[in-house]
């Protein structure tokens, strides 16, 4: 767990090295935690750097399918954000903090970096009152605790260090009275029903939240906020303006949640258990198989799988009940497990501190370029990504991965051409929906899954492509293999290229569903 989340507040990325000074741990031993991460597709080992993988995505996942909020109103987020104009999320209470599980930012060029499964601390924000109100008094002990401990919030990485603004230090200087400290706001959210965040986080950030609350118990969900700067919105005109709107978005969230059917059991995971014994006998001392034993114990859960019982665990892991239960006590120690009862444990948001604030913020061509190198690396050609253009008649290139010849095809990220005369491009206008019959030739690319292009752009040029498909099967983009027509026939291209090619997009389509499962990717 320490590596993953040294690798997550380091961005995604870390040097061996610098895993070993920042865990503490022995170097042989964090080379054993990182080469087993990587067998199980979390982290990808580039020479000295360990970098986390779209994979590692599946554990924040499983908790946001077993949450349900996401899926249950973070259209009515967005919309609100379309109507607005203005940043929203929805926030979850994790322990004195607060955690997104949504955002809907809005692209400019200052604009909001908070990202999903990002950990703020409660008394800095507007969601955190609200959260308070439903504390505990081992809750404020712990809060004030952690406060004494920790006064410049130092162990909150996503957001700045504590300091006055100049303007507290003015009022502080002068003995004029200070804004109301956490407590106050608390008590004030308890009696509004919605708290304010006026510069709390950081000069010139301003946010209103409201609750969204469950309607059996009609304690709090989660808690939508609007999020603006004081250039667009003071504190007060967030209130005027903009709560009226935030309110009517809550009231039908609220709606949404009591009128959602009950959820459906998503298929567990299967056969995790003997694949773990199966890379323990290949890999011996290397592989830790507790280690990634237990992390399977946390795919245990989902959707329809919200709270299971230590036997459900066991049985949807495939491992043994006493490999199942040390894994959840372990979990519940370190605060990602806890148990609703005597009989069932549930994911907390604390699952999404293991990689999934980084990875939230990848993109296509992020994805896609690790995987077009290797493909690069097997065959000793050229390797793209491509998307279709608004206006469908050019493609524009979006990830390359070269090789060493002396003639090589010779084109940048960024490049713009027909789409028609490409591979990329017949691939990506096949599956265009069009009111006239398409062209001969795509729908050839349609039956036959991929395009083979010869020479047409240009003398001596070869090109394959196939598609890359999203979650709902649409090709939102296509990778192809580009050569000298010399170097390979037309037979071997489709009898020994077209399959490695295959496999790689295959594997960027893995990785593109994985990430897009609750947060949106960029296509260039």
């Amino acid at each position: 767990m320490a590596v993953l989340r040294q690798l997550t507040e380091a961005g995604g990325t870390l040097s061996l090295s610098g895993l070993e000074r920042a865990t503490g741990l022995a170097r042989s031993t964090v080379d054993r935690i990182t080469a087993t991460l990587a067998r199980m597709g979390y982290v990808r080992l580039d020479g000295r750097d360990a970098t986390l993988t779209p994979r590692l995505m599946e554990l924040g996942n499983a908790y946001l399918a077993a949450l349900r909020l996401p899926a249950l109103l973070d259209a009515r987020a967005d919309a609100l954000a379309d109507e607005l104009d203005e940043s929203v999320s929805l926030a979850v209470g994790d322990r004195d903090g607060i955690r997104f599980i949504h955002q809907a930012t809005r692209r400019r060029a200052m604009s909001l970096s908070f990202r999903i499964g990002d950990l703020l601390p409660a008394e800095r924000t507007a969601p955190g009152p609200l959260f308070a109100t439903e504390w505990t008094d081992e809750d404020w002990r712990h809060w004030r605790e952690r406060r004494a401990a920790d006064p410049e919030d130092s162990g909150f990485p996503a957001v700045p260090r504590r300091e006055d603004t100049p303007a507290i230090a003015t009022k502080r200087a002068s003995g004029a009275p200070l804004p109301e400290d956490f407590e106050q706001r608390t008590a004030r959210a308890r009696q509004d029903d919605w708290a304010l965040d006026d510069q709390l986080i950081e000069p010139g950030l301003v946010a209103v939240s409201v609750p969204v609350r469950a309607p059996d118990t009609r304690r709090i969900a989660c808690v939508a906020s609007v999020v603006s700067h004081t250039s667009r919105h003071s504190a007060q005109n967030l209130h005027d303006t903009l709560l009226p709107r935030l309110r009517a978005t809550v009231a039908a969230m609220e709606r949404d949640l009591s009128e959602a059917p009950p959820s459906q059991a998503s298929p567990p995971p299967s056969g995790l258990a003997v694949w773990t014994a199966a890379s323990k006998q290949e890999l011996g001392r290397e592989f830790i198989e507790s280690l990634a034993r237990g992390l399977t114990v946390l795919t245990a859960f989902g959707e329809g799988r919200t709270a299971l019982p230590l036997t459900e665990v066991a049985k949807a892991t495939g491992l043994a009940r006493a490999t199942a239960r040390r894994a959840l006590i372990t979990y519940e120690h370190l605060g990602l497990v806890k148990q609703e009862d005597k009989r069932t444990f549930t994911l907390t948001p604390r699952v999404l501190s293991l990689g999934f604030p980084p990875l939230s913020r990848t993109s296509l061509p992020r994805i896609a370029q690790p995987h077009l190198e290797d493909l690069a690396a097997r065959v000793q050609e050229s390797a793209s990504l491509a998307v279709l253009t608004p206006s469908g008649e050019e493609i524009q290139y979006t990830a390359r991965a070269t090789t060493n010849r002396i003639m090589s095809v010779n084109i940048t990220v960024g490049t713009r051409l027909p789409a028609h005369p490409t591979a990329l491009g017949r691939v990506l206008l096949a599956d265009r929906p069009t009111a006239a019959a398409p062209p001969a030739p795509l729908p050839e690319v349609g039956s036959a899954g991929y395009a083979l292009v010869d020479e047409e752009l240009e003398e001596g040029l070869r090109s394959l492509a196939v598609p890359v498909r999203d979650r709902a099967g649409a090709v939102v983009a296509a990778a192809n293999l580009a050569m000298h027509a010399a170097r390979h026939t037309r037979e071997e291209c489709v009898e020994h290229l077209l399959p490695a090619l295959r496999e790689t997009a295959a594997r960027i389509e893995s990785d593109l569903h994985m990430a897009s499962r609750f947060t949106p990717v960029p296509l260039t």
